[in-house]
């Protein structure tokens, strides 16, 4: 008996002594890994937080006129096809590709010896028939003869005079004539060519300081478009756009296009579009409004559509960079328009906003935006 209570009882003790063990194993893992835990955070917190250098664009607005784009075609003010009259044989050419003329100068020439040897007649008979006038006029003061004789007399003056000038006006429609200042295009005539009625000679382009331009756009468009105005023209991929007036709309829809044709008159443009030149056209579709704009290079365009980071003051001091969805416009230049999601007066990351990696990042920015963000009191 006295054997069995010494065995239990040395059972106990070696329980609680296993348990005592287990105990201070534990307490000295907890104290260990405290340990690690406050030398890690010490570490973290003698080590930098990772940034991103980026610069700093403030949201700001722009007036801004939606738009329509379309190709136009340069024309002169006044341009015709140079085509004879009258059959004949061309006698001298006085005009050449690429030439200058001014108004009322000869162009070409057709063969008239025929026709001024008939004038020569006609104007022989003009000088008899008034010559014979003369006579019955005094005659008949002498009351040699009738007044029915001096009227016949005199009627037949007037014929031989309008038979003169019938052939001499013959005689200037084989003469062509520049009806105004302008550039000769292609020639390809010789003297001695035989010309039908009709037969195309060149095409004259007119030197004014000012084109028109013809562009169609849709219906809708056309119905907000009125003549005055003013359009943008973009003459060449790498030029500026100039302004334009509208002159004229057509009176009628194209019934296969469904387009309205404009003319619009284009001016200050050194040198001006050559006819037949085309130019791109920028249309105003809706009144002018302000809108917000941002650095192209502050939007990030994704799956879920266009975003920028905000920066915002976490109230340390430090910037921290916040996803937002906006939903983003026409492209002005170097910037593109917010219609919405930012106000006036926010901060976005602009360039370097690529390497802003995830939302709450801290973002540092140059040194002379860095004094003015905090003059400003952001």
């Amino acid at each position: 008996m006295p054997h069995s209570k010494t065995s239990v009882l040395g059972k106990v003790l070696g329980t609680i002594l296993l348990f005592a063990v287990v105990a201070g194993i534990t307490v000295g893992l907890i104290y260990y890994k405290r340990g690690k835990v406050d030398a890690a955070a010490a570490q973290a917190a003698a080590t930098p937080e990772f940034s991103a250098a980026v610069e700093c664009a403030t949201v700001h607005t722009v007036p801004y006129t939606q738009t329509s784009t379309a190709i136009g075609t340069a024309r002169a003010l006044r341009s015709i096809t140079l085509r004879n009259e009258l059959p004949g044989t061309v006698r001298s050419v006085h005009l050449e590709t690429g030439q200058v003329v001014e108004q009322g100068e000869l162009l070409v020439e057709l063969d008239v010896a025929v026709e001024e040897a008939q004038l020569a007649a006609l104007q022989a008979e003009a000088r008899l028939a008034e010559t014979m006038l003369g006579r019955m006029e005094r005659a008949l003061e002498q009351q040699g003869a009738s007044a029915a004789d001096v009227d016949r007399a005199r009627a037949e003056r007037d014929m031989a005079n309008a038979n003169v000038a019938r052939l001499q006006a013959q005689l200037e429609q084989k003469r062509l004539r520049a009806p105004f200042r302008a550039r000769v295009g292609l020639v390809d005539l010789h003297i001695g060519q035989y010309l039908e009625p009709g037969t195309q000679i060149a095409s004259l382009q007119g030197i004014d300081d000012a084109v028109h331009i013809d562009f169609a756009v849709t219906q809708e468009v056309a119905r907000r478009l009125a003549v005055d105005t003013t359009i943008e023209v973009v003459v060449t991929p790498e030029g500026a756009p100039v302004p334009a007036k509208i002159v004229a709309l057509d009176a009628r829809v194209d019934v296969n296009t469904r387009n309205t044709w404009i003319r619009a008159e284009l001016r200050g443009v050194d040198p001006l579009p050559q006819p037949g030149a085309s130019v791109r056209v920028r249309v105003p579709v809706a009144a002018e409004r302000q809108v917000a704009v941002v650095p192209v290079s502050a939007l990030r365009r994704g799956p879920d559509g266009s975003s920028v980071w905000v920066l915002q003051d976490d109230g340390k001091g430090n910037l921290r960079a916040q996803p937002r969805s906006v939903a983003s416009g026409t492209v002005l230049g170097d910037e593109v328009v917010v219609e919405s999601g930012l106000q006036a007066g926010e901060k976005v990351a602009a360039d370097g906003s690529f390497k802003i990696k995830y939302p709450g990042m801290l973002v540092t920015l140059p040194h002379e935006q860095t004094a003015a963000t905090h003059g400003s009191g952001n």
